[in-house]
């Protein structure tokens, strides 16, 4: 089979290594992709919002199956118009993206089809937003309601950081009017994690969890990013909490967008929050998570492009799990996630069978590799355990402790959240 993957991030790295996996896979192309990815596949010049594009792409190169990594696409309705024109992708239409795509829709349907979550209220007008961050008091959360690349969520500690947050999304516009609609949340305390499944209609099969760490610096310090590291499995996790979450969280959205007469199918990803009084939905995404991806892909055992068409065919693809731990470290432009600069050379990095790294914004030149992005790439280690899968991940760090360009966490895997 043909397949186009569409994406440039680390998340289209992954999938793609382990698409090419598959006895079932002829070529594998890649739009645009960066510089990891076309180690892997074929990239083409064609950019991930360019729909028509990317349609006579497909084709052209007679490609049978469409995979989309990033929410915009997803949102601007790339699963309608291929449909539209008889071509296979994998991925959510735009009406059952909105999901993602707006954190009020996505309260909304969370309150209609019971599924647990924090209490919130949304806003148009920048007064009211304060007057109500007056009422309830911090720490308290506040939410760009459109798609902001990760960085539309605001943990107010204070009052004084809820009230300019409020300023820089709905006043100053930060996000180009993803933040022009605000949601404001309770804060939620208690333990983070991600749950991640294939879908199709109300079938529902659920990954394994993941531990994203989101704050830029160790002990969970520093503004929100979009991610700078992460962990499967997640020992404090239990199997209970996995099928609690599938049957209240994943199965109560599926069968929900089914209800609605926006049918899910894709991957649908859960952000949640382990309470005190039970798990409760964070947020939504409905694409492979990234970092997450980075670290639970490689302990699937399954032939990802045969599970991915199983879903799509209604049937159960059986997924089988390896009893070893992953563990990923993203390394950032020094900077990030606010102003950073491209172009720094990236250290060669020789890996293990126990190592693997996952490119990210990554550019190849006649010097050499170099950064691209803020996120630059993410270093993998696989183990018995996590202690043994994050030694293997830190031990290939050591070559960026010598370089000022970049940075990374020295916690990853062992950090309260």
């Amino acid at each position: 089979m043909n397949i186009l993957v569409v994406g440039r991030g680390g998340r289209e790295h992954s999938v793609i290594m382990h698409l090419e996996k598959s006895d079932r896979v002829g070529k594998i192309y890649a739009a645009p992709g960066n510089g990891g990815i076309e180690e892997h596949a074929t990239c083409v010049p064609i950019d991930e919002m360019d729909i028509e594009g990317l349609i006579q792409f497909a084709k052209d190169k007679n490609i049978d199956l469409t995979i989309v990594g990033p929410e915009n696409p997803l949102n601007a309705g790339i699963a309608n118009a291929f449909k539209e024109q008889g071509l296979a992708i994998f991925a959510p239409t735009k009406e059952a993206a909105l999901l993602e795509g707006s954190k009020d829709f996505a309260k909304q349907f969370m309150v209609n089809h019971g599924i647990p979550t924090a209490a919130y209220e949304t806003f148009t007008e920048a007064e009211a937003a304060k007057k109500y961050v007056e009422e309830k008091g911090a720490p308290i959360v506040i939410k760009a309601d459109g798609l902001a690349e990760g960085k539309g969520v605001i943990v107010a500690e204070t009052k004084e950081m809820a009230l300019d947050a409020i300023d820089k999304l709905m006043v100053e516009d930060a996000f180009r009017g993803a933040g022009r609609k605000i949601v404001i949340e309770e804060f939620l305390d208690g333990r983070e994690f991600s749950l991640i499944a294939f879908v199709h209609e109300s079938n529902v099969f659920p990954m394994i969890p993941a531990r994203d760490h989101k704050r830029a610096y160790d002990n969970d310090e520093g503004p929100n990013t979009g991610g700078m590291g992460v962990f499967a499995p997640v020992p404090d996790i239990t199997d209970d909490i996995v099928e609690y979450t599938t049957r209240e969280v994943l199965q109560k959205a599926a069968d929900g967008l089914m209800k609605e007469g926006r049918p899910f199918t894709g991957i649908l990803y859960a952000g949640l929050m382990q309470t005190a009084t039970g798990t409760k939905v964070i947020e939504f995404n409905t694409r492979f998570g990234d970092p997450e991806t980075q670290v639970v892909l490689p302990l699937l055992e399954n032939d990802l492009l045969q599970v991915i068409l199983d879903v799509m065919e209604g049937k159960d693809p059986k997924l089988s799990w390896k009893n070893e731990a992953c563990v990923g470290v993203v390394v950032a432009s020094k900077g990030y996630p606010n102003l950073y600069e491209k172009g720094a050379l990236i250290p060669d990095t020789k890996t293990t069978e126990q190592t693997f790294v996952v490119q990210a914004g990554t550019k190849s030149t006649e010097k050499g590799l170099v950064s691209n992005g803020g996120r630059v790439l993410l270093i993998g280690g696989l183990g018995d355990n996590l202690e043994i899968a994050r030694k293997n991940a830190y031990e290939l760090l050591r070559v960026y402790d010598d370089t000022d360009a970049f940075f990374y966490r020295t916690d990853i895997g062992i950090s309260k959240i």
